[in-house]
C-alpha cells in the first residue's frame, strides 16, 4: 500500500539500496529475469542496428568524432565509451522489440544494459557485477516510472528517457562501485538530463527510437561525473522543483520505496512477443487467440472490435506510411494479428504496409475506450475484443494483461529463439549461439567484455 505521508530522504535512501545491493542479495527469480532481459535487449539491439535510425545516428557520429576502443555488436569498429553506450541504447529501441514494466509504462532495458556495459568496459567486471548493476538500474527506471505514471504520460512525456536516464546513472553507478553519497549525485546530476516527448505520435516517429540511447549516454557520464567530484542537487527526485514535482504533479515520494528489497522489478518487467506497441498486445493476443482455436481467417471477418483503456485507444487513429507509425498504430496492428497471424519485423515491411487486402481490414477494425478497462489501468493492460465474422457468429475473447508478461510469461525456449532470430542475420550463427550461452550462465562469466564481442 502506498505511503500517504511524504517519505523524507527517498533518494538518499534509494541511493543506499543501490549502492549497497551484491549479487548474494538478489533471489533467484531476480538472477533468472537479469539473464533473460539482458538477452532480450542484447537482441533487440543487434538486430535495431539494421534500422534507419541507428544507421543515421552511426553515420552523423562517424562525421563526429574517432577513435575510443569499445565495440558495439552489429556496427563496425570501435567507439568511445559514451558513444557506445548511446548506441545500443538507441538500436535496443529501433525496432519496437525491447522489454518493459506496465506499472510505468517504460523500457527499463534500452536504457539501462546498455550503460552497464559500456561501463563495464576494460574494467575486469565479472558477470555477478552485471547482474547486480543491472537489477540496480531496473529497480530505478521502474519505481520513478510507476511513482510518476500516468501523469507524466497525460502531460505529454515519454517515460523511457525521461526515468531511463536515471536507472542508467544508478546501474553505472554500481558497476563503478561508487558509494551512497556518489551515487545520490549521480541521480542529481542525471535528472537535469531527464527529457523526452510524445509528440513522435504526431509524426516524425524514428525520434523516439533515439530516446533510449539519450537515456543510457547521458546516464553514464552523470556516473562518471560523480566519481570524479560532479554534484547535483540533493534529494532530487522529492525536493521542491525536482523530478516528482516536474514529471508527476504531486507524487508521493512514499511510492519510491514501498516494498523496496521485497523482491526486485526486474522480476516483474515483461518480454516483447509482438513488434509493436505494448498497449496494443492486449487486443493482438485475443485476435490471434480467435484465429488459432475458433479457425476464424481473415477473409471471414465481418469486423473487429477493440473495447480498452484510453492510452491504449488514442493509438487507433493516424496512418501507418512508416514502419514507426504502423507499429504505434492500433487497427494497423490488429489487422495484420487477423491477417498474417503474427507480429513481427517482417510485417512492417514496404509490402505489408501499401498490401490493399490489409488496408481493407484496417477498416473493419474498431477501438473504443471502455469504462471497465479504464479503471484497470494501469494495474492492468485489459482489452475487450469481439471478432464477427459475415456468417454472423461473434466470438469475444478478454485479456487481462498480455502475453509476455511476469503473470503470463514466454518461456526460456521462446525468449532464447527470439534473440537467435533477432541476432544472427546480424552477426551470423555461432557468434549469436555463443552469446546466448554466455548470458545464460552470467553468473559464471569472468568478464563481461566478451557480451560486447560476439563475433570475434
Amino acid at each position: 500500500m502506498r505511503s500517504e505521508t511524504p517519505a523524507p530522504g527517498a533518494t538518499a535512501r534509494l541511493a543506499a539500496f543501490c549502492a549497497g545491493l551484491t549479487y548474494a542479495d538478489l533471489d533467484a527469480p531476480a538472477r533468472r529475469a537479469v539473464r533473460r532481459h539482458l538477452l532480450d535487449t542484447l537482441g533487440a539491439a543487434i538486430a535495431g542496428t539494421r534500422g534507419a535510425p541507428a544507421k543515421i545516428a552511426v553515420a552523423t557520429l562517424r562525421e563526429l568524432e574517432s577513435g575510443g576502443d569499445v565495440p558495439v555488436p552489429g556496427i563496425g569498429g570501435h567507439w568511445q565509451r559514451l558513444t557506445a553506450a548511446y548506441l545500443m541504447g538507441a538500436s535496443a529501441h529501433g525496432l519496437e522489440l525491447d522489454d518493459g514494466y506496465r506499472a510505468g509504462s517504460v523500457h527499463p532495458g534500452a536504457p539501462v544494459i546498455p550503460a552497464v556495459l559500456a561501463a563495464a568496459w576494460r574494467g575486469g567486471v565479472d558477470g555477478e557485477r552485471i547482474a547486480t548493476a543491472v537489477t540496480v538500474g531496473y529497480e530505478v527506471v521502474t519505481r520513478v516510472a510507476e511513482a510518476i505514471h500516468p501523469a507524466s504520460r497525460k502531460r505529454g512525456f515519454h517515460n523511457t528517457p525521461v526515468t531511463g536516464v536515471l536507472g542508467a546513472a544508478a546501474a553505472a553507478a554500481s558497476v563503478l562501485r561508487l558509494d551512497a553519497e556518489q551515487t545520490v549525485q549521480a541521480l542529481g546530476i542525471a535528472a537535469s538530463s531527464a527529457a523526452g516527448l510524445f509528440a513522435f505520435l504526431h509524426g516524425g516517429g524514428e525520434i523516439k527510437r533515439l530516446h533510449p540511447g539519450f537515456a543510457a549516454r547521458e546516464g553514464l557520464f552523470a556516473a562518471l561525473l560523480a566519481r570524479n567530484g560532479m554534484t547535483g542537487p540533493a534529494g532530487v527526485l522529492e525536493i521542491q522543483d525536482g523530478f516528482l514535482q516536474a514529471f508527476g504533479g504531486r507524487t508521493d515520494p512514499g511510492a519510491l520505496l514501498d516494498g523496496l528489497g521485497e523482491g526486485f522489478n526486474v522480476a516483474r518487467c515483461y518480454i516483447k512477443p509482438y513488434a509493436c506497441c505494448r498497449h496494443l498486445h492486449p487486443g493482438l493476443d485475443a485476435i490471434i487467440a480467435v484465429a488459432r482455436e475458433e479457425g476464424v481467417a481473415a477473409d471471414d471477418i465481418e469486423a473487429i472490435e477493440i473495447s480498452t483503456y484510453g492510452i491504449a485507444a488514442g493509438h487507433a487513429h493516424g496512418g501507418w506510411e512508416s514502419m514507426p507509425e504502423a507499429q504505434m498504430n492500433y487497427r494497423f496492428c490488429a489487422a495484420l494479428a487477423a491477417g498474417r497471424g503474427r507480429v513481427g519485423i517482417a510485417e512492417f515491411d514496404e509490402a505489408h504496409l501499401a498490401d490493399a487486402g490489409l488496408a481493407d481490414l484496417v477498416g473493419r477494425v474498431s477501438v473504443h475506450v471502455d469504462p471497465a478497462c479504464e479503471a484497470e489501468y494501469p494495474r492492468l493492460r485489459p482489452a475487450d475484443v469481439v471478432v464477427r465474422t459475415k456468417a454472423g457468429a461473434a466470438y469475444r475473447r478478454v485479456i487481462d494483461e498480455p502475453l509476455g508478461s511476469a503473470r503470463h510469461p514466454l518461456d526460456d525456449d521462446a525468449v532464447a529463439r527470439k534473440f537467435l532470430e533477432l541476432a544472427t542475420p546480424v552477426i551470423r550463427a555461432v557468434p549469436a549461439d555463443r552469446l546466448r550461452a554466455t548470458v545464460l550462465a552470467l553468473d559464471t562469466c569472468a568478464d563481461a567484455d566478451v557480451l560486447l564481442e560476439p563475433a570475434s
